[in-house]
């Protein structure tokens, strides 16, 4: 991989992807890392304790609103790459509280590329001309789709969300960074992910843990609701192979092509906890389904057309939904050191995103 040897800042790197991110690089490349996170409720460094104790692996508690200090770190360490992943990320969070992902999304944006920029410029003309910036973005970006057809990376961005309008706008600047400046960018926007050290707000981890400990399982509406699961893993090997192999100004959209309403998924992962491990009572988890009301403004559907990704680069995912969604829930009955804490002290699955129209 051309990555060996490189030295890469991930930013977020103590979140959900940004840590299957810099996982993936510790084991299966030389590179050495550099994680910049402000370590806000999301980031958790013991999603990183497999790697800590490499020398390859540095952390610096830094927020990418502070443009001082992410100027100073990416001055002085030197990075060949810059992966940023630091993002507000849930939506129902964003309703709740749109401010801080302006400042984190747009703002933290902003000073990255403005810091990478500079850096770059300073660079010989090898150095410079082999420096790229990757942002990872999402596929919430484009708006809703109807009962057909896939988000591909002509589609017009139509966001509906704080959330996704953050991200848009991100995007956008780092559009503009690569054609007024001539930053050698690259950007990925991908469908919703799962997998291990996933914090617990999200459905996924959410439905887990509420179904192992017998609480009711909320869903949205009437869980019609269609999302392309991608798991984290997967998503880590194509950021990394597009960063390695990528063309420059190029978007690249990352999808697991494993369409599922939300309903379809808290039945999953019901019938598979009421398999691995059964209520003492006998009963059926579904029993435990709740359905509450919708999210406002929820988008209907997104799925992602990942054809460019494959046909340029060669990626492909390892991961079926099946194989995927049983090994999440395996890890996270294995794992109660990593999640437990978040519950009792951070976030016990309390209802986010309730402010009205």
């Amino acid at each position: 991989m051309g990555l060996n040897s490189k030295r890469i800042i991930v930013t977020g790197g103590a979140g959900f992807i940004g840590s299957a991110v810099i996982r993936h690089l510790i084991r299966e490349t030389s590179a050495e890392v550099f994680n910049l996170d402000g370590l806000t409720y999301a980031g958790n460094l013991t999603s990183l304790t497999d790697v800590d104790d490499s020398k390859r692996y540095q952390f610096s508690r830094t927020d990418i609103t502070d443009a001082v200090a992410v100027q100073r770190i990416i001055t002085d360490w030197k990075p060949d790459a810059i992966m940023h992943l630091a993002a507000e990320s849930h939506v129902d969070r964003s309703i709740d509280g749109p401010a801080a992902f302006l400042m984190t999304n747009v703002v933290g944006t902003f000073n990255l590329l403005s810091a990478a920029q500079a850096y770059r410029a300073g660079l010989p003309a090898p150095q410079g001309d082999a420096f790229r910036f990757l942002h990872i973005s999402t596929d919430e970006v484009y708006g809703s789709l109807g009962p057909e057809g896939a988000f591909t990376e002509e589609t017009p961005y139509d966001p509906r969300s704080p959330y996704s309008a953050s991200k848009a706008a991100s995007d956008h600047f780092v559009q503009a960074w690569g054609h007024t400046y001539g930053l050698p960018i690259l950007i990925t926007n991908c469908s919703n992910n799962y997998g291990p050290y996933h914090f617990p707000e999200k459905l996924i981890p959410l439905v887990i843990l509420n179904a192992l400990e017998e609480k009711p399982l909320p869903v949205y509406g009437k869980g019609a609701n269609v999302r392309d699961w991608l798991h984290v893993e997967d998503h880590a090997r194509a950021l990394c192979l597009v960063l390695d192999q990528g063309t420059p100004g190029r978007t690249y959209n990352v999808g697991g092509n494993n369409e599922r309403t939300n309903l379809q998924v808290v039945e999953t992962l019901c019938d598979m906890l009421d398999e691995v491990r059964p209520r003492s009572s006998g009963r059926s988890r579904r029993e435990l389904i709740t359905f509450v009301k919708d999210r406002p403004g929820h988008d209907l559907r997104y799925a992602i057309d990942a054809t460019r990704l494959k046909t340029e680069l060669g990626w492909q995912p390892v991961h079926t939904f099946e194989t995927g969604i049983r090994s999440t829930v395996q890890w996270y009955l294995e794992n109660d050191w990593w999640w437990r804490p978040i519950r009792e002290h951070k976030y016990a699955g309390e209802r986010l995103g309730g402010k009205s129209r």
